[in-house]
This record gives structure tokens, C-alpha cells and sequence, in this order.
């Protein structure tokens, strides 16, 4: 018991801060957006409850940029994973373990610098009258200015270069976990380099993708600085709404209701797609079991080989 209760009291600051910086705000938040802007020059107020502010969250004018803004995450959340898949295979894989570390610190190079001045770094680069219009004008892959700034492809492309380092590294991680003696072992039983990717290396490294994907589309779905730098009206976000109820508006209480329709809106989405790669992989998983018979009895256990293995007596 003296040993439980000690290890419980080492959890006490976490679950403090736990509980003072998260649950409490997103309480508070919940609480808002059951209330309405009392007059001109009032925030919120609490003494009517009612839905009427979640209503008017999910009315044509904002739905659409609900939409928007999923399709801005899912996109971006896709583009990171096939860009930072190959890079962090090829890492885990392919280079020296004393260079490693090098290029680790080159993937963590971005977050040296402020998110905002990243963000403007690419308003500059892709400015009609930036150097990267004038370079494709003067090879001759541009007749004319280059058009991308300001676009809902701009936001894309921000977005994926603001969070590709959170799907690389947790993949990397993932990959370096799969060791060589696994691969080795799977190519000597004969499958092929995709049959080991994605029979041995791809399944071992799940937790490394949940999380590297958790880690780009959450925050991604929230974010408004990408939206505001670089998509102005045509790349408008959710998080853009709800800076704006908040700071220039100050409609706490309409704000705090597109708040939580957006966290709901994400952990939905987490929700169906985990229903969805469950449904998909289910055959896989049926195909790779090891079917034992035996004097008319079929016992069937999890098979720990990648491949199926069928093995009669």
C-alpha cells in the first residue's frame, strides 16, 4: 500500500496541471457557449442556457468553413504522412547510425525559429512578386505572376511544412524500433521488400503512425496563423472564426460554441477513421493467423510470423 501510494503521489503535479491548464479552461470554454453577448460592449453571459449559440455556429455561413477546414486537415495530415514516411524509413533504414543524429537536428531546424515567422518565410517566397515567381517567369514555366498566394493551396502547402517534423519523427522512432534481425528474418523466409514493409515493418511501427498522425491533425485543425499568412479569405479555417469571436467580436459565447463543434469535429473524424482502418485490416489480420489441425480439431491462434503459416498434422 506504502508503495502505491508513493507512486501515486509522483502523478499529483501531472494531474495538477492536468487539471488546472486543460480541464478547467475547456470546462470554461463548454460553460461560454451555453451563454450569449449581452449587448455591444459585453463579452458573455450565463443566466440564460440555451443551444441557440451552437445553432447559430452550424448555420450555411460557418458550416462551410467547417468544411473547409476538415478538408485543409485531412489533406495536409495525408501529404506529411507520404512525405515523412519514405524520409524516416530512409533515415531508420538506409543511414549510418552516426549521421542520425545530424539529421534529426536538420528535421528539428524549423522549430528553432517562431511558427508565425515560418509561416511568413513562405507569404514572402510565394508572393506574386516573390523570387520563386520570378525565377519560373524567367525559365518560362510562368507566362505570367505566380497566383498561389492567398489560395486554399497555399494553406495546404504551409500546413505541411509547419508540421512535417511531428509525422517524421515519431515514424522514425517507429522504424528504428523494427530491427534488422525481424527483416532479415522475414526476407529468408521469402518475402519480398514490399511484402516485408508491408507485412513486418508497416504493422510494427503502427504506434509511431497513430501518433505522428494525432500529432499533425489535431493542431493542424486548429491552427489560423497558416490560414491567415497565407490563405486570407479563399483558406478560411475554423480557428480563424473563432479568433475572431473572440478578439475582434468579442462573442465569447459564439466563439466557445465553433470551439467545441471543432473539437467534436475532430475527435469524430479520429473516431471514423479508426472504425475504418479497423474494418479495412480486418481480412489482413484474418489471412495472417497460424491454422493448426489436428485429429479433426482447428484451433486457430494469433500467429506471430508476418506471413500465414498453415500447418496440418
Amino acid at each position: 500500500m506504502r508503495s502505491r501510494s508513493a507512486g501515486a503521489a509522483l502523478a499529483v503535479p501531472a494531474w495538477a496541471w492536468l487539471l488546472l491548464f486543460f480541464v478547467a479552461p475547456v470546462a470554461m470554454v463548454v460553460w461560454f457557449s451555453f451563454g450569449y453577448k449581452p449587448g455591444i460592449f459585453g463579452t458573455h453571459a450565463n443566466d440564460i442556457l440555451s443551444f441557440d449559440r451552437y445553432v447559430e455556429a452550424m448555420s450555411p455561413t460557418f458550416f462551410s468553413t467547417f468544411q473547409n477546414t476538415l478538408g485543409v486537415g485531412v489533406v495536409g495530415t495525408v501529404l506529411c504522412f507520404l512525405i515523412g514516411a519514405p524520409v524516416a524509413y530512409w533515415m531508420a533504414f538506409k543511414v549510418k547510425p552516426q549521421r542520425r543524429g545530424l539529421l534529426l537536428a536538420l528535421v528539428l531546424v524549423p522549430f528553432w525559429t517562431n511558427f508565425l515567422v515560418r509561416t511568413i518565410g513562405w507569404q514572402v517566397i510565394i508572393a506574386p512578386e516573390g523570387w520563386l515567381s520570378t525565377l519560373l517567369q524567367a525559365i518560362g514555366v510562368l507566362d505570367g505572376p505566380l497566383s498561389l498566394l492567398y489560395t486554399r493551396a497555399a494553406v495546404v502547402l504551409g500546413v505541411v511544412y509547419n508540421y512535417l517534423p511531428l509525422m517524421i519523427l515519431p515514424l522514425f522512432v517507429a522504424f528504428d524500433r523494427v530491427g534488422p534481425a525481424l527483416r532479415e528474418a522475414s526476407k529468408d523466409l521469402g518475402a519480398g521488400k514490399l511484402a516485408t514493409f508491408f507485412r513486418v515493418t508497416l504493422p510494427l511501427s503502427r504506434p509511431g503512425i497513430v501518433a505522428g498522425v494525432l500529432l499533425v491533425f489535431i493542431p493542424l485543425m486548429g491552427d489560423y496563423i497558416t490560414a491567415t499568412v497565407l490563405g486570407g479569405a479563399r483558406g478560411n479555417m475554423v480557428g480563424q472564426l473563432v479568433a475572431s469571436q473572440f478578439q475582434t467580436a468579442q462573442n465569447w459565447a459564439l466563439g466557445s460554441a465553433m470551439a467545441v463543434l471543432l473539437m467534436l469535429v475532430i475527435m469524430l473524424t479520429i473516431g471514423v477513421a479508426a472504425v475504418g482502418i479497423w474494418l479495412v485490416s480486418l481480412p489482413f489480420r484474418m489471412r495472417n493467423r497460424l491454422v493448426l489441425g489436428g485429429d479433426g480439431d482447428d484451433r486457430h491462434t494469433d500467429a506471430v510470423a508476418p506471413a500465414r503459416v498453415e500447418v496440418t498434422t
